[in-house]
C-alpha cells in the first residue's frame, strides 16, 4: 500500500503526464492533425486560456478573416405535449395537463409573420412527442409558411422525425421525404443531448431516440441531401469520456456522409453545417442539480473546435450562457454567436435567464469581440456586414 506522501507523489506524476500529453494534443490540433480519444480527453486538463488560444488558432484556419456571423431567426413551439418525460425537461405536458397546448396554424403564421417583420430568414419549428398530431397536419403547416414567407425552416428534431416515423408506420427516409415535399429545408441538431446510450437512460432521452435511432436520421437526412445542424447539451450525468465519445460520434457520422478529414471542407450544405454545445438548465426540472459555470462551458467549447476537424462551423450559445460569455466563445473556438432566438420557450422552461437579442446587439457583441459582425443565412452565406 502507497504511503500519502507517496501517494501524493504518483498523483502529481500522473497529473504533470496529463499535461504534458494535453500539451502534445493542442500542438497536433493547432498543426492540422486529428487527434485520438485519448488526445480529446488530455485536453480537459489543459489550462484555459491555452485551449482558447488554440481554438481559436484552428478556427481562423477555418475562417480566416475578420467576419463572425449569427442568424436572425425565431423558434417556434408548436406544442409542449410529449408522450416522453425526459429527466431533464421542464417544458413537456402530458397531453391533458391544464397547460398543455397546441398552436394552431394561423397563429403559428401570425408568429412566422412577426418574425419575417423583424428581418428573419429562418424559421425552427419545435415540439413535444405528440400522440395524436397527424403527419398530414405538419405537412400543411409546413406548405402554409412557405406558401406566405420566404424563409428557411430549419425544424424539427430526429426524435420528432423517430416518432413520426414510428407513429405513422413509415421509414426514417419516408418521413423526411414527405416534410421535405411539404417544405422542410433542413434538420435541427436537437434531442442529442450525450449520444452515449447509458446517458441516455439516465435521463430518460433514449425512450425518445437512441443513439442509433438520431444518427440513423441524420445520415438519412445527408445521404437525401438535406443538411442538418448538430449539439451536444452537458453538464448533468455524463462524465467527460461520455462527452469525448459524443465528438467522435458526430465526427465518425461527419466523415461519414458530410464532411472532410481537412480543415478545406467548405461545401456548408452538406452534412452536418455546425456543432452548437450547450449546458443543461437545472431549474424546474426532475433531474435537478447544478449548472455548469462558464469555464467548463468555454473549456468544452474549445475542444469541440479542437476535437471536430470536419466541421467547418462551430457555434457558441449566448442563450444558456449570457450574452457576455457567448462573446468570449468567439475567442475559444467559435466563428458564429447563433441567432436573434426571436422566441424560445424550452430552456426558458428550466430557468435560463436570457430570452431574445436584437440583430443590432449580437452585431455589437462581435464587433466588441474584435470582429466584424454579419447577418448569415442557414447555410452560413453571408448576407450582410454591419
Amino acid at each position: 500500500m502507497q504511503s500519502s506522501s507517496e501517494f501524493a507523489t504518483s498523483l502529481s506524476v500522473a497529473s504533470e503526464a496529463l499535461r504534458v500529453r494535453s500539451g502534445q494534443a493542442l500542438q497536433k490540433a493547432v498543426a492540422g492533425h486529428r487527434l485520438d480519444r485519448e488526445e480529446i480527453l488530455s485536453l480537459f486538463s489543459s489550462e484555459l486560456i491555452e485551449l482558447g488560444i488554440a481554438a481559436d488558432l484552428v478556427c481562423r484556419r477555418f475562417h480566416s478573416g475578420p467576419v463572425r456571423t449569427f442568424v436572425i431567426d425565431r423558434t417556434i413551439n408548436y406544442s409542449n405535449v410529449c408522450v416522453t418525460p425526459c429527466k431533464f425537461c421542464a417544458f413537456w405536458r402530458p397531453v391533458r395537463a391544464r397547460d398543455a397546448y397546441v398552436r394552431s396554424h394561423d397563429e403559428i403564421f401570425r408568429r412566422v409573420q412577426e418574425a419575417v417583420d423583424l428581418g428573419a430568414t429562418q424559421i425552427l419549428l419545435q415540439g413535444g412527442l405528440h400522440p395524436d398530431l397527424p403527419l398530414e397536419w405538419y405537412e400543411r403547416l409546413l406548405s402554409g409558411i412557405k406558401q406566405r414567407f420566404p424563409v428557411h425552416l430549419h425544424s424539427f428534431s430526429p426524435p420528432e422525425i423517430v416518432h413520426f416515423s414510428k407513429l405513422f408506420g413509415l421509414s426514417i427516409e419516408g418521413v423526411l421525404a414527405r416534410l421535405r415535399s411539404a417544405g422542410l429545408d433542413s434538420v435541427a441538431g436537437g434531442g442529442a443531448e450525450i449520444l452515449v446510450d447509458s446517458v441516455r437512460r439516465k435521463l430518460n432521452a433514449h425512450l425518445k431516440a437512441t443513439t442509433a435511432e438520431w444518427l440513423e436520421v441524420m445520415k438519412t437526412a445527408h445521404r437525401i441531401g438535406m443538411p442538418a445542424t448538430a449539439t451536444m447539451m452537458f453538464g448533468h450525468v455524463e462524465t467527460l469520456e461520455d462527452r469525448v465519445e459524443h465528438l467522435l460520434v458526430l465526427r465518425r457520422a461527419q466523415d461519414e456522409t458530410g464532411g472532410l478529414p481537412e480543415p478545406a471542407c467548405s461545401l456548408a450544405g452538406q452534412g452536418f453545417t455546425a456543432f452548437i454545445p450547450w449546458t443543461y438548465q437545472p431549474e424546474n426540472t426532475v433531474l435537478g442539480g447544478e449548472e455548469t459555470g462558464a469555464f467548463d462551458y468555454l473549456r468544452t467549447l474549445a475542444i469541440s473546435r479542437l476535437a471536430l476537424d470536419n466541421f467547418k462551423n462551430i457555434q457558441c450559445s449566448w442563450l444558456t450562457q449570457g450574452p457576455k460569455i457567448g462573446q468570449v466563445g468567439l475567442r475559444f473556438g467559435a466563428n458564429d454567436i447563433g441567432g436573434t432566438t426571436i422566441e424560445e420557450n424550452v430552456v426558458t422552461a428550466a430557468g435560463v435567464r436570457f430570452r431574445s437579442m436584437p440583430a443590432d446587439e449580437l452585431a455589437h457583441l462581435i464587433r466588441q469581440a474584435g470582429f466584424e459582425p454579419a447577418q448569415r443565412d442557414t447555410y452560413y452565406r453571408i448576407l450582410r456586414k454591419f
